[in-house]
């Protein structure tokens, strides 16, 4: 009779499922809540084999934090790219809000526990905030040489602009129920948009 016998993970795919495994469980576990057992129980994996990727368990928080904000990264580099006109934005705040809720674990990870690991803010805020800080703030300015925004601080408006999809993806459960409907999700990005574009005051012309 023939057998058939599980393909052995490669070792990128045995670091991809700890560090996965990892993501869930400090979000719902907490960092410190959660030991190399459970992570390795979670992985499928054996503790030791933690040990032969990783020097230590705050290296996998680091790793599953960079690696995710990285992601977020790209994806604000793609829409920003994308973006059919630069008054667009209600588009990219819907999609961006989505990804968020979609990325709920990483952002959890990356903001409860960076407020107890200063290594791990530290590290997110140079290689990660930074840098999408300087993308969209370049992406504004381009925009107001261009006569479409007034004349600002552009790294100002960046940072409200990172801010408020940053806040409403992550606090899904008090700005939006977890199950709204993505017309729900539509209006609220559409609204933030407006409010980010026109400001709250009425026009006094």
């Amino acid at each position: 009779m023939r057998s058939f016998r599980s393909v052995p993970q490669t070792e990128a795919e045995t670091q991809t499922r700890i560090l996965q495994a990892a993501r869930r469980l400090f979000a719902r576990q907490g960092y410190d809540g959660t030991t190399t057992r459970e992570l390795a129980q979670a992985a499928g994996v054996a503790e030791g084999t933690i040990f032969r990727h990783f020097e230590n368990k705050k290296a996998i928080l680091i790793e599953v934090a960079t690696q995710g904000w990285v992601e977020i990264l790209t994806d604000l580099l793609t829409e920003l790219s994308e973006m059919a006109s630069y008054k667009a934005i209600g588009q990219v705040m819907r999609r961006r809000m989505l990804n968020l809720h979609q990325n709920a674990d990483l952002m959890r990870v990356c903001f409860m526990e960076a407020q107890f690991h200063p290594d791990l803010r530290e590290q997110i805020q140079t290689e990660v905030i930074v840098k999408m800080t300087d993308v969209a703030e370049a992406f504004f300015e381009t925009a107001m040489d261009q006569g479409i925004y007034r004349r600002m601080n552009p790294r100002t408006v960046a940072q409200v602009f990172l801010g408020m999809f940053t806040v409403a993806g992550f606090s899904r459960d008090t700005i939006m129920p977890e199950n709204s409907s993505p017309q729900a999700m539509m209006d609220m990005a559409e609204g933030m948009a407006d409010i980010f574009l026109n400001g709250v005051l009425a026009n006094q012309s």
